[in-house]
């Protein structure tokens, strides 16, 4: 069964349109950990529009005495500001994102052309004596995995938010394949929510970890936080 990593940006988002500290992170990340998410993840952009810098050092802290079984995943571009970050926390596993710090969202994957591959190279010649988990986010395109495994990154998390497509037009399989070949981790991520969910799960049975937070943090709104970590788990199949 796929890991929940629950993500908790659009709680900090909300948090950020007032100054009052309300919602709390810490008190959603405890939350969710107490109802069965196997980890937390947070995405520290350089504008801190949503999770602070100091957000992830507080979570780390909150985190201690659970990790390393409750996993704290971050992501981020890979530039001097976020690299310093991870040296500080440690997490468990780290996804690069190729999205520059303007960008809205991460919608697309890496490329890995030459230049790219540079900078990969040089974050994981810094993140990989840490101990943590290399995780890289590609989109579901078959030619995209193989270049992952020459950069000696653990894994890849596939942008759920085109895989539809790939579905569609029968070349998940491959992609699949390739992975399995390859001895790579397979985590998913964006646009996942309770309904499609399940079906993906159901095709791809070998995801480790499927990191969650702007449709999980949406039903809260009409279930409560804690039932929708507890929703969202029973999608990835828990008894």
């Amino acid at each position: 069964m796929a890991r929940l990593s629950v993500n908790l940006n659009k709680i900090a988002l909300l948090r950020n349109s007032r100054r009052t500290g309300v919602p709390d992170v810490l008190q959603f990340g405890r939350i969710a950990h107490d109802v069965g998410a196997d980890g937390l993840t947070a995405h520290p952009r350089p504008d801190e529009r949503h999770i602070r810098r100091s957000d992830v050092a507080a979570l780390a802290e909150l985190m201690r005495p659970w990790r390393p079984a409750f996993e704290f995943n971050l992501e981020g571009y890979p530039d001097r500001r976020f690299l310093d970050i991870v040296v500080e926390v440690r997490p468990e596993q780290c996804t690069l994102v190729p999205d520059s710090p303007e960008a809205f969202t991460s919608e697309e994957g890496w490329k890995l052309d030459a230049a790219q591959h540079r900078l990969v190279d040089a974050a994981l010649g810094e993140l990989k004596p840490l101990g943590c988990r290399v995780i890289l986010f590609i989109d579901p395109n078959p030619a995209a995995v193989a270049p992952v495994r020459n950069t000696g990154a653990d894994g890849i998390e596939i942008y759920t938010g085109s895989y539809a497509a790939a579905f569609r037009h029968g070349d998940h399989a491959a992609l699949l394949r390739s992975c399995a070949e390859l001895g790579l981790v397979v985590n998913i991520g964006h646009d996942l929510n309770l309904h499609n969910l399940p079906p993906l799960v159901a095709a791809l049975p070998a995801a480790a970890e499927a990191s969650i937070g702007h449709e999980l943090t949406a039903d809260a709104l009409v279930m409560g936080f804690a039932e929708a970590v507890r929703a969202y788990k029973a999608a990835l199949g828990a008894r």
